[in-house]
């Protein structure tokens, strides 16, 4: 026996909200950052990864004494002009802006949390 007219209608309804509220959410993780800050170190790399969601993904060194083991910062890079501007600092002393974004549902938006918009170039 087929559902009624008025079940499919619920039921339809009942997805549409369901994809509403879990693109709301995307948008509120993706513009509302949970810190933001600043690290400096070394730029050691940055490359474009991925299968399907190809994102750039760099690591900065962080140093914060001579002959101390260095510390990584692993971070995500969302906008191709910003990978460019890190892309020509590789091998230099730079500072990272970023801000933290949690709770992202899955690794197409950045294999991090951490999401650098600007770099600048500390001079030595």
């Amino acid at each position: 026996m087929p559902l009624p007219k008025s079940a499919l209608a619920v039921a339809a309804g009942f997805m549409v909200v369901v994809a509403a509220v879990f693109a709301a959410y995307i948008w509120l993780a993706l513009h509302w950052s949970y810190s933001e800050g600043e690290r400096a170190g070394f730029m050691q790399k940055l490359s474009k990864k991925g299968w399907i969601c190809k994102t750039w993904e760099g690591e900065l060194s962080l140093v914060a004494l001579p002959g101390a083991a260095p510390e990584k910062f692993l971070f995500t890079v969302r906008e191709d002009a910003v990978a460019d501007k890190i892309n020509r600092q590789v091998g230099q002393r730079v500072a990272l802006i970023y801000e933290e974004h949690r709770g992202l549902p899955t690794s197409c938006f950045g294999d991090t949390a951490y999401f650098v918009t600007d770099v600048k170039l500390i001079s030595p």
